[in-house]
């Protein structure tokens, strides 16, 4: 069987917990790097790895990498790859880049460059003039750092945060993968509570009912590289039956999402319907004041508002104060709370057992932290206060 170099490409922050996922699917040569993991592995794990990576954006094939200081560098050295090897004569195979502290640094030249020079390969293996590619789409991506260029296969398409079940959005909505990433991040498990007093379109919610069944998150969407020719569709098949087989259904669930707001509560019970989670999630309409939980034990998450707006920061900074007084009465808890906000300890009344950095899109955040205590309780996970 082919192995190939795969990329599994994540937001900045979450690489260790992408990782952590491959391992758990049997891939255990890694290489961390900023914003990606590298592995090597056969084309099954080009199927398994689009469908259960939760946290990862997209997975790519590795073509080749080169340091490039010159167009006529990147256009020989591009050439020089084994082109015919992944496209077939009738390929779409658009060239995307990015380029960061290089000496090439217009990205619409070296997509040019790329394409020509590709072109130029294939035709030593097709003999043509011109290339129709009307076949099967392969998005390419040239991307240059510090003069060292890589290029890509994108086997993904649409990135991996689109599960395929949020048909419809609310007002800033939380990435899938971010939210499964910080879900990880928690340590949450399916045996525990879990609320998201904030959840919007249901992001927090679904995701963890998603991983507490077991569900690959790729199972009800499609991906470029399943009209690959040099893919096996058996693979994906076997990969997809996979994934039927180890969801766990009679796994017992206490996952809630609250919302002010009761079309978001609305958006939310259909999104969880098109996941598959209708009866696995309460979600209701409570604003945070209103706040409680007859489980003695749980993880509350959430993603609440910002205050971007100079308008809405004093709005903000009194809902965040009023999260750390309702918090209180949830002693027993952990919570995980994601804003960009820098005084957010300040009005929550707390400073965090730790925080992390991470990125919503391309605004800086911190996941703040605050571990409740282990367990004690010995009448079972979901033990009532009552």
């Amino acid at each position: 069987m082919n192995k190939f170099r795969l990329i599994a490409t994540a937001a900045f922050g979450v690489e260790a917990v992408v990782a952590d996922e491959l391992k758990k699917l049997g891939y255990t040569d890694l290489k961390i790097e900023n914003s990606r993991v590298r592995f090597t592995a056969d084309e099954s794990a080009i199927a398994r790895c689009n469908l259960w990576l939760r946290s990862a954006d997209r997975i790519l094939i590795e073509v080749g990498e080169f340091d490039a200081f010159t167009f006529d560098e990147l256009f020989e050295k591009t050439k020089a790859l084994p082109w015919a090897d992944y496209l077939p004569r009738e390929a779409e195979f658009p060239v995307e880049g990015k380029s960061i502290n290089s000496k090439l640094f217009s990205v619409s030249d070296c997509q040019a460059i790329v394409k020509k020079a590709i072109v130029e390969k294939l035709k030593q293996t097709y003999p043509c003039k011109w290339f129709e590619e009307d076949g099967p789409r392969y998005r390419i991506e040239v991307a240059l750092l510090k003069d060292h260029a890589i290029l890509t296969l994108d086997t993904s398409g649409i990135g991996l945060h689109k599960r395929g079940y949020r048909k419809l959005v609310a007002e800033a909505p939380l990435k899938e993968t971010l939210a499964a990433a910080i879900i990880s991040l928690s340590r949450w498990k399916p045996d525990r509570a879990f609320i998201d007093p904030f959840c919007g379109s249901g992001t927090f919610p679904i995701e963890a009912a998603l991983l507490g069944r077991n569900m690959a998150p790729g199972l009800n969407r499609a991906f470029d590289a399943e009209k690959w020719g040099f893919v096996s569709s058996r693979f994906w098949s076997k990969g997809r039956e996979e994934a039927r087989d180890l969801i766990d259904y009679k796994q017992p669930l206490g996952i809630f999402g609250f919302d002010i707001d009761k079309d978001a509560i609305s958006l939310s019970r259909y999104h969880a319907e098109q996941a598959g989670l209708k009866d696995s999630i309460f979600f209701q309409r409570q604003p945070v004041d209103s706040l409680g939980s007859r489980y003695k034990y749980g993880y509350l998450i959430c993603n609440p508002p910002y205050g971007e707006r100079m308008s809405d920061k004093k709005e903000v900074e009194q809902l965040y104060k009023t999260m750390g007084s309702v918090f209180e009465g949830l002693d027993t808890w952990s919570f995980y709370v994601l804003t960009s906000h820098p005084q957010f300890e300040k009005w929550f009344g707390g400073r965090a057992s730790k925080k992390r950095k991470l990125y919503n899109g391309r605004l800086q955040c911190n996941l703040y932290q605050y571990f409740g205590p282990k367990p004690s309780d010995l009448r079972g996970p979901f033990a009532r206060t009552d």
